[in-house]
């Protein structure tokens, strides 16, 4: 597979990873997601990582440089579907994923950019009357 394919949603970016990560296609990834959040001005990115059994640490690095430039990008990143051994894999390799918010699942990860993305519009509200 030459790259993982970046569903857009609404103002959602949608990332299901279906296959096993290795470095370059996970660099790829990143390159890709970023330029696609640029063009399409996506206030969220959601990936799904449950079919992923293993996550080793320059995976977990990368998933936590993605939400990283996605919010000087302006989108909220959220991962869904961690597998529990990844989970402890991560916790065992020192990597917190700062900025990343997980939920179990895709149902529960739209829920919260949904969230976020109404909280941003209520603040911009607000500092607009503010401005007033």
């Amino acid at each position: 597979m030459d790259s993982i394919p970046i569903l857009q949603m609404g103002e959602y970016l949608l990332v299901s990873i279906q296959v096993d990560m290795y470095d370059r296609l996970a660099l790829k990834l990143q390159d890709n997601l970023t330029n696609r959040i640029v063009k399409t001005g996506a206030k969220g990115v959601l990936i799904d990582i449950s079919s992923l059994e293993i996550v080793d640490s320059f995976i977990g690095l990368l998933l936590s440089n993605i939400a990283s430039m996605s919010r000087i990008l302006d989108a909220e990143t959220v991962v869904v579907g961690m597998q529990p051994a990844v989970a402890i894999t991560l916790v065992e390799l020192g990597l917190s994923l700062t900025g990343i918010r997980t939920a179990l699942n895709i149902e529960k990860g739209m829920e919260i950019l949904q969230a976020s993305l109404e909280f941003a519009a209520s603040e911009k509200i607000q500092l607009r009357s503010q401005e007033a």
